[in-house]
């Protein structure tokens, strides 16, 4: 099964390099799924598979009686330029207005845009749902003991030994088991700064980012982003020169809110960077398994020999939220994190771990994530047309290629503060712009997850946002 998987994989991935170099253009025929298996010397079923993954990703698409077809390209709004936060440390004041955010995420009935929760209706869920289940009837007097830190032993093996595919190799040891991505974020913050401390971060930034530095006393410096490229490494380095820098945390694959993917060179660049100021990176890879295109970006600890970069990730966007499996690798920091761990929380949750460990083993999620990675995708280009069609004109969106967040800069005179309010009151859920910088800046931003809804309520969602706008929010 997972050479086969690879065969058809390979297919679709010969067809995209044609595509990419022009041998393919939009409108022409594609091979006959016999002539193509003749020619890579794989089966018909194997092409049928392959051009089947190309018609998830609508890179294809088949026409009656007479084949596959390259797609044109569908016309999408434009990305937003890169940001420019103000040049100096500022505290961070965000966390009334997040709270209200994610308290409005869970209120019945509301169009759920405003949140970065992932579908759980994926057959993996209920797999680990019933793991729980048995788990939980049959006696162990492990269940019963306190998971002390650095957690269940399993659950690290199976951590470690899934972190090759980010091209990270590490002793299951040294993978400290958290609650929840956010946790982890926070232990590794603790571990490297002091209260008073600057710490630079992309702008605009994952807005639990900014509660963990608001929540312990520091200060944060904004470094202009680019929603394709990611952070400005001329940026970072002038911040370096100018400012004395604690720490420098970041989500090089699929940021939230922007989405962007450092490719590999820059993450190797920016980790050297890092290592020769004596700057630690605390790097967010949470959305890093869910690629749309399936190869999975190596984490920027990849390039990391000297235990500067703390690697963190939870189960929580690609599996289950409400698991609060979440986990860290500290590198040369692990006996402070492990400290800050017993200290703050004691220990985690015991019958999770547990279970999220007897389901990594079973290994099914690679499975999980080829079928999620196809939803999430799927469900951005419906986003991206139903974005060009019903966002007044002058609106920016992000096309990320990874994770199932959207950022999306309205026209001038928005206040998306105020459409957040007004959107609430009609039953969408949307996260408006200034959550995501300590400055408040992003007045006419908004994010919307894509990854949630259905097509049905995602252009009702969009179709309230333009109606406010165009009764002057």
């Amino acid at each position: 099964m997972g050479r086969e998987a690879r065969r058809y994989e390979q297919v679709a991935e010969h067809i995209r390099d044609q595509v990419r170099r022009g041998v393919l253009r939009p409108g022409e025929r594609l091979p006959s799924v016999r002539e193509l298996g003749r020619r890579l010397g794989v089966s018909v079923s194997t092409v049928v598979e392959g051009y089947g993954l190309l018609q998830d990703e609508r890179l294809i698409e088949p026409r009656p009686r007479s084949g596959f077809f390259v797609r044109a390209p569908a016309r999408r709004p434009p990305a937003p330029s890169m940001s420019r936060p103000e040049a100096f440390p500022v505290p961070v004041t965000v966390s009334e207005l997040a709270l209200q955010v994610v308290q409005a995420g869970r209120s019945p009935g509301v169009i759920q845009m405003g949140t970065a929760l992932p579908r759980t209706d994926f057959p993996a869920v209920g797999q680990l749902h019933r793991i729980l289940a048995r788990l939980a009837r049959r006696p162990d007097p492990r269940m019963s003991d306190y998971d002390m830190p650095p957690g269940n032993a399993e659950l690290r093996r199976q951590i470690a030994r899934r972190a090759v595919e980010a091209g990270v190799a590490v002793d299951p040891d040294e993978v400290v088991v958290t609650n929840g991505c956010q946790e982890a974020l926070v232990l590794a913050l603790r571990a490297v700064t002091r209260a008073g401390d600057t710490v630079a971060i992309e702008s605009p930034a994952f807005y639990g980012t900014l509660q963990a530095i608001e929540s312990l006393g520091l200060k944060a410096l904004e470094i202009p982003t680019d929603p394709r490229h990611g952070i400005s490494l001329d940026a970072l380095r002038l911040a370096l020169e100018q400012w004395p820098l604690a720490a420098v945390i970041l989500t090089p694959s699929f940021s939230n809110p922007l989405g962007y993917s450092m490719a590999d060179a820059r993450k190797g660049e920016l980790v050297a960077l890092l290592e020769s100021a004596g700057v630690p990176l605390v790097e967010d890879d949470i959305y890093g398994d869910l690629n749309h295109a399936g190869t999975r970006p190596k984490a920027a600890r990849a390039w990391d020999e000297t235990g500067n970069v703390l690697l963190c990730s939870s189960l929580s966007k690609t599996l289950d939220p409400g698991l609060r499996i979440g986990w860290i690798m500290p590198g040369r920091f692990r006996e402070a994190v492990v400290h800050l761990k017993l200290v703050s929380s004691m220990a985690s949750p015991t019958l999770p771990a547990f279970a999220a460990g007897r389901y990594l083993e079973s290994g099914g999620h690679d499975r999980h994530l080829r079928r999620a990675r196809r939803a999430y995708r799927e469900r951005r280009d419906r986003f991206l047309d139903l974005a060009q069609r019903l966002l007044p004109e002058g609106s920016r969106v992000t096309a990320p290629e990874g994770g199932f967040i959207a950022w999306v800069e309205l026209p001038r005179g928005t206040d998306a503060l105020a459409l957040y309010h007004r959107a609430m009151q009609r039953g969408v859920s949307i996260a408006p712009g200034p959550l995501f910088s300590p400055s408040g800046r992003y007045e006419r931003f908004v994010r919307l997850n894509f990854g949630q809804v259905d097509h049905e309520a995602m252009g009702r969602g969009l179709e309230v946002i333009r109606a406010l706008l165009n009764e002057g929010c």
